[in-house]
């Protein structure tokens, strides 16, 4: 079964419009999952967090060690999804115009005439996997700037608009990190998800190695188009959050920041630039479709506590202290987490 926008209700009037959307939405993730299943052994975190990412219209940067498929992993989306899918393999070589392309003189062979055409590069297309993307100039990287965030390219003085949707999904290598160019703040902060993928378990293994050494590979099938998607990220923003669960997210982003009142006393030796408002809005983002998977209408905190984590590590820069003492940027968030308090209704703070 292929979910398409028409499996939606055309006009959202009314909460049951809302339920029965969200029902839908639902069924579609479950199936997405599943067909990645079929391909990626384990890795079941980070499959849920990257599906989650796609319905929220967010671009997602996977860090871990080569061999764990995280390559993988994104041509199987490829497949899953009914878009089409650029590639980039990122090297110290590669030129802005690799990505999003050129304006070259063409020569039309019965009259000899001569005139300029633009060809697309990859980023002209719905899914662009950026591979070791930290590989990839400081040059290269501004290529996808505008891109991720206005889903458009400018060449030559012109503005053309990308595919929608667009998702870029970026790999990179936290080991080797010889002839590697580390991803700036500006390009950290428009990654929606910064999700770190870890080494699989003694069953995992076994099964990956019988998987994929045996007669048969398996291969995922379409579960979902492109209106699909772009219909649920709509439906989707009419869920729900309450002015004190949003208040909430405000605060885990201000604590943050060190000169905030609401940081803890340790923030200051241990974080030396907070979350921008990109993180707030990446959370709200992620935690509605978080609750709609979990089959409810309304964002709580256990949505929030879900997504945190991916969406705001990649967000702060640590003091020089807390490198030497390889204090993570995930464990950090994760204390503050368990020590911003959610208070239960809007009135009992001060706004």
């Amino acid at each position: 079964m292929t979910f398409t926008a028409e499996n939606l209700p055309c006009e959202i009037q009314s909460t049951e419009d809302v339920r029965a959307a969200c029902s839908v939405i639902k069924s579609g993730f479950m199936h997405m999952r599943n067909e990645v299943g079929k391909v990626i052994v384990g890795q079941e975190r980070v499959v849920d967090l990257v599906l989650v990412a796609i319905l929220a219209d967010g671009h997602v940067l996977l860090e871990g060690p080569p061999g764990l498929g995280k390559t993988l992993l994104v041509r199987t989306l490829g497949d899953v999804l009914k878009l089409s899918m650029g590639r980039i393999q990122c090297t110290a070589d590669l030129m802005p115009a690799d990505i999003v392309g050129t304006t070259v003189v063409d020569e039309d062979p019965a009259t000899k005439a001569r005139r300029f055409t633009f060809r697309e590069g990859p980023v002209f297309n719905q899914l662009l996997l950026a591979d070791e993307i930290n590989r990839a100039t400081p040059k290269c990287q501004s290529a996808l700037l505008e891109s991720m965030q206005e889903h458009s390219v400018s060449v030559d003085g012109n503005t053309r608009d990308l595919p929608e949707p667009f998702f870029v999904l970026a790999t990179q290598n936290p080991i080797e990190q010889e002839g590697t160019f580390p991803l700036p703040e500006a390009q950290l902060d428009r990654f929606m998800f910064k999700i770190e993928v870890d080494y699989a378990s003694r069953e995992e293994l076994f099964k990956i190695v019988s998987r994929t050494t045996g007669e048969k590979t398996p291969n995922a099938e379409v579960v979902v188009d492109g209106d699909f998607i772009l219909a649920s990220t709509q439906i989707i923003r009419h869920v729900v959050i309450a002015p004190h669960i949003q208040d909430y997210i405000t605060r885990l982003v201000l604590a943050t920041h060190a000169d905030s009142s609401h940081a803890p006393n340790w923030v200051q030796e241990n974080i030396s630039i907070g979350v921008s408002p990109r993180g707030a809005q990446a959370i709200v983002s992620a935690a509605k479709v978080a609750a709609v998977v979990g089959g409810r209408f309304a964002v709580s905190r256990k949505d929030i506590n879900a997504v945190a984590i991916p969406a705001l590590q990649h967000r702060i820069v640590r003091t020089f202290e807390a490198e030497t003492d390889a204090r993570s940027s995930s464990s950090l968030i994760a204390r503050l987490i368990d020590e911003i308090p959610c208070f239960e209704t809007w009135e009992s703070f001060d706004v």
